[in-house]
């Protein structure tokens, strides 16, 4: 900034008046005089100015004089400010589904486990749930002998199970509460789990959550999307992000699941 712009600022920011001057021919602006005990710090700053900008500084009765140089004419620009918004949830979602997704350009999943919809012949109503947990699908029994099928990751080893629940609770962006079982079980191995965890992108539970009767499972996505197609989790049934939002929008509180 230039002396002269520092002068008028100061000026106009002390509450100071500053008479119109109208400068003479030679280009030479009248001296401003400011408060002495205002100024006071600012004179050391403008003694030590270039001698092109600043003619002279002396005390004068009424405070001090500052003879400023004429300066080329300059277009002032206001910076530009920048303002932190909170996210729109929009946003967060958007931004963790894309996330996921550049995780899984790195470690893809087999394309059979993307979404698609399949003929599939079925005793079951349409709106059903079926999870095949051998071959790591889950259906959206459709109309017309077709269902909507997502890949899955289920059970591992000793935590696989079978049997017919019921959509009891729908959930966005769930918080997590290991089990003490679970939590125990992880300690182990020399892992600690939170005692409950928010909901958000890092997660274990993902984007959304289906929960199944009065048990601990759970329809999730997942932050590992790669472990779709897996026998990975400890009995939930886990999802892409992005699988999971999809599935949750066509599912309601109180549809049959069965878990084969």
């Amino acid at each position: 900034m230039r002396v002269s712009h520092v002068l008028v600022a100061l000026a106009f920011s002390l509450g100071l008046t500053v008479p119109a001057f109208s400068y003479d021919r030679y280009g030479e602006r009248p001296p401003v005089v400011i408060s002495p005990d205002l100024a006071a710090p600012w004179v050391m700053q403008l003694q030590r100015a270039p001698q092109s900008a600043v003619r002279r500084v002396h005390r004068v009765p009424d405070g001090y004089a500052v003879q400023v140089a004429p300066q080329p004419r300059a277009v002032l620009r206001a910076p530009k400010r920048r303002y932190e918004r909170e996210p729109r949830p929009e946003r967060i979602e958007t931004a963790a589904v894309a996330g996921a997704g550049r995780m899984m350009a790195r470690q893809e999943i087999a394309p059979q486990f993307l979404p698609q919809t399949v003929a599939y012949e079925s005793k079951h109503a349409p709106g059903t749930i079926v999870i095949d947990t051998r071959d790591k699908f889950l259906y959206l029994v459709q109309a017309g002998g077709k269902a909507k099928r997502y890949g899955v990751g289920v059970g591992k080893e000793g935590f696989g199970w079978t049997g017919t629940e019921t959509v009891t609770n729908k959930r966005e962006w769930p918080t997590w509460t290991p089990p003490a079982e679970m939590r125990e079980r992880e300690r182990a191995k020399g892992k600690i789990l939170p005692v409950r965890m928010e909901g958000g992108p890092a997660n274990p539970l993902g984007a959304r959550a289906l929960y199944l009767g009065s048990t601990l499972y759970r329809i999730h996505g997942t932050n590992a999307p790669w472990t779709i197609g897996t026998n990975v989790s400890s009995g939930c049934i886990r999802m892409r992000n992005e699988d999971v939002i999809d599935l949750y929008q066509r599912v309601k509180v109180g549809t049959k699941v069965v878990v084969i």
